[in-house]
């Protein structure tokens, strides 16, 4: 079985072909708050790096990730932090 986190990375990697991908799962910080649940996967943090962002405004980026990993978000995912830029900050 394909954990969400998994899911995502795949995603992200074929659709931006980043220089930089984490995926990190926030989960356990977020104990006891709405849509916390026992395993994880419910909050994650996305920071990304891509040349396909560039040009674009902020808002664009973050619709750009969101409806690459719709499904996810859909299907389990009660919070999502994007860190997005087209390059690495020196």
């Amino acid at each position: 079985m394909t954990t969400i986190k998994a899911s995502m990375i795949n995603k992200l990697q074929q659709a931006f072909s980043p220089q930089m991908l984490e995926v990190i799962d926030e989960s356990e910080r977020h104990r006891g708050h709405a849509g916390y649940r026992v395993g994880g996967e419910t909050h994650f943090r996305v920071k990304i790096v891509s040349t396909a962002f560039t040009g674009m405004p902020r808002v664009a980026v973050h619709r750009a990730v969101h409806n690459c990993i719709q499904s996810e978000l859909d299907n389990g995912i009660h919070a999502l932090a994007i860190e997005a830029s087209a390059q690495t900050k020196e």
